[in-house]
């Protein structure tokens, strides 16, 4: 039996008409929706589109960094753990001593000395500190170390001229003209060869000096050198000109070339009075009882700094009932000196020491038998006592004849400054003339 299976016709024809009618209404309602969606989406312009791009964008923003300064003086007591010890760990502070000592020992910080201590963000950044008028110490953070410095202090150097007339002392005369006390020991220290400015200043007697002021951002910062000084003493005239002769250091001579600097200083104290003289036969005040007193007896306040009136070695120093705390000298093979009644040494006095002509070598004091704060300064000559008034000491060596003509043409305008009255206008004229900074001069 034969049977083959063949569906309808109808029923094929049937689905092949449904496939193309579908496509047909796909067609219609895309066509239908498509201006619809056109018309409702949001038109935005070129200018616009850039506009809301930039307002997008976000600017990357970064931590303000904090810059402190302290600015400050070295009280008693402070050291560099005290000044620094919050900002380093104690194993910093000991790294940055090994790293200081061969520039400048961190020990020897001073009281009254400014610094300065830089944070940034909270954190050591540098330290500056003023070892004297002249140098600074300059400490910065490295990575894992600091970087240090002996560094000098820039000034702006102005040259002026000062000049006063004496009523009572050197000192008042100074400050009476406006200039610093600081100005009146300078100008002690280099006539001290020939004046005693303790016995022989008299009213009347009048100083010049042109010299070097420092300014430091615009505010004076203290003096430099003193070119040239003139002091007239009981109608005897003094001048001193600063001159480096060769290689040898700055140093003052006269007009004529001839070293102000001689063996011994006049006086052993810068300023003082005289409350007991050179005498062969004294009434002792404590002892009751007349005696010679071959001596010259300073008065001045507990803590006037002491000076030796020249080179030489301390051959004693120790401590006697009558004398209390002193210190004998010997200079060359002929000449002593002997400091009495002082309240303390200064710093490694010691027997066999070297000292140095005008070095600090104690402080006035009573110790002993002494009714007062005084110094009692005493000389020998081969073993005699002799008056310290009356020494005429040989004057060190003159200008070298090679250099002289330097050294007269260096004193010409300060020898024409000095015939000039007016101190006011020499002032005037000689700092519009030389204003400078010290890095320049040097």
């Amino acid at each position: 039996m034969n049977r083959d299976f063949n569906p309808p016709k109808s029923y094929q024809r049937s689905r092949a008409n449904k496939r193309p009618r579908f496509f047909w209404v796909l067609l219609l309602a895309g066509l239908v929706l498509t201006p619809l969606l056109l018309i409702n989406r949001p038109t935005v312009s070129p200018l616009e589109a850039h506009t809301n791009t930039d307002q997008e964008i976000t600017t990357p923003t970064f931590p303000e960094i904090t810059k402190e300064v302290i600015e400050g003086t070295v009280r008693p007591g402070d050291s560099v753990t005290t000044l620094l010890g919050e900002h380093l760990s104690p194993a910093e502070i000991l790294h940055l001593d090994r790293r200081c000592r061969d520039i400048f020992p961190l020990s020897k910080i001073c009281v009254e000395q400014p610094y300065k201590l830089i944070l940034r963000d909270g954190a050591f950044e540098s330290f500056e500190y003023e070892i004297n008028a002249d140098d600074q110490l300059l400490v910065r953070r490295a990575e894992d170390s600091f970087d240090v410095a002996r560094v000098p202090i820039e000034y702006t150097v102005r040259i002026e001229r000062v000049g006063g007339i004496i009523t009572s002392s050197l000192f008042e005369a100074v400050t009476d003209s406006g200039e610093g006390p600081e100005l009146a020991m300078t100008l002690a220290d280099i006539f001290a060869w020939d004046i005693d400015f303790i016995l022989d200043i008299r009213e009347g007697d009048s100083f010049q000096a042109i010299l070097e002021k420092r300014f430091r951002e615009g505010s004076f910062a203290g003096y430099g050198r003193v070119l040239a000084a003139q002091f007239t003493n009981q109608g005897n005239l003094f001048q001193a000109f600063l001159f480096q002769d060769g290689q040898q250091n700055p140093s003052y001579y006269d007009a004529e070339g001839k070293s102000v600097r001689k063996a011994f200083l006049k006086a052993p104290l810068s300023f003082s009075r005289i409350s007991s003289g050179f005498s062969m036969k004294r009434f002792h005040p404590i002892t009751k009882t007349w005696k010679s007193h071959p001596a010259i007896d300073y008065a001045a306040p507990v803590g006037t700094p002491i000076k030796s009136v020249g080179d030489g070695t301390i051959i004693a120093k120790g401590y006697t009932r009558a004398n209390g705390n002193y210190i004998k000298i010997r200079h060359n093979g002929s000449y002593e000196s002997i400091y009495l009644h002082m309240n303390g040494f200064a710093r490694g006095m010691r027997n066999g020491r070297h000292v140095s002509q005008g070095q600090v070598i104690g402080y006035v004091g009573s110790t002993g038998l002494a009714t007062g704060p005084h110094l009692c300064f005493r000389m020998r000559k081969n073993g005699a006592p002799i008056n310290p008034a009356r020494i005429k000491a040989p004057a060190s060596a003159p200008v070298s004849a090679e250099n002289m003509a330097q050294f007269q043409a260096l004193i010409a305008p300060h020898l024409a400054s000095f015939q000039n009255r007016d101190i006011s206008t020499g002032s005037k004229m000689a700092a519009a003339a030389q204003d400078t900074t010290e890095s320049e001069r040097n």
